[in-house]
């Protein structure tokens, strides 16, 4: 298996030489572009097909979320993380429902940002419940009418075993770790979050999570 493709995004020089040294002396990570507002981000990841987009959500011009929202209507597939502080509260929610792929506080330390590159890559959206969780509850507060009521009706069509199983992807768990907690294979374990994603209308793992915090559940 290749390196994990990654290009970057700030409009910040200095964080993305930072982001650059970091993550293309990493083991299994090569940086193929980088770009300082969304427009050239654009072309960036035209010209080099990525794995990972590691965007900026505050950007002067096109910001992050219409960068991210023009990045995944090309490609549904692609990883897109974003960049953030604990400040972009209002601007969360509408990058889940985008379909990013988790988020990333700035100062990351540099071991646990490699590892969520590699993460993103492998299909494993970030949930750190120091981060994701967080921001989640701050989007859901600010969320007009009723949020909870919804999201509850959603549930109510998973099966207690399916129920579970989103618990588990709430709280960050992978494939391997739900299927260690809930003693039942790995195969098993994917084919149930596939039938969690499809009934919650979920695009990816983050808004299976939004969707059990808005709830109260998460």
């Amino acid at each position: 298996m290749g390196s994990v493709r990654v290009v970057l995004v700030d409009d910040e020089a200095l964080i993305r030489s930072g982001l650059r040294l970091l993550l293309d002396g990493a083991e299994g990570i090569a940086i193929v572009g980088e770009a300082g507002d969304g427009a050239t981000a654009l072309t960036q990841v035209a010209v080099h097909r990525p794995d990972v987009v590691l965007l900026d959500i505050r950007m002067p011009g096109m910001d992050g979320l219409t960068c991210a929202e023009r990045l995944l209507e090309r490609d549904p597939a692609l990883t897109v993380l974003i960049l953030t502080t604990f400040d972009a509260d209002q601007t969360v929610l509408r990058a889940l429902e985008i379909g990013v792929s988790g988020f990333l506080l700035k100062d990351t330390p540099p071991a646990e940002l490699v590892a969520a590159v590699l993460q993103g890559a492998a299909g494993r959206p970030v949930l750190s419940p120091s981060v994701t969780r967080q921001l989640i509850r701050q989007a859901t507060a600010a969320q007009p009418g009723d949020p909870e009521a919804e999201a509850l009706r959603r549930l109510s069509v998973l099966t207690e075993r399916e129920r579970e199983i989103a618990l588990a992807v709430a709280e960050g768990l992978s494939n391997q770790q739900i299927a260690s907690k809930l003693f039942v294979s790995l195969a098993t374990v994917k084919t149930h979050v596939a039938r969690v994603m499809a009934k919650l209308e979920a695009e990816n793992r983050v808004q299976v999570a939004l969707c059990l915090y808005r709830a109260g559940l998460g």
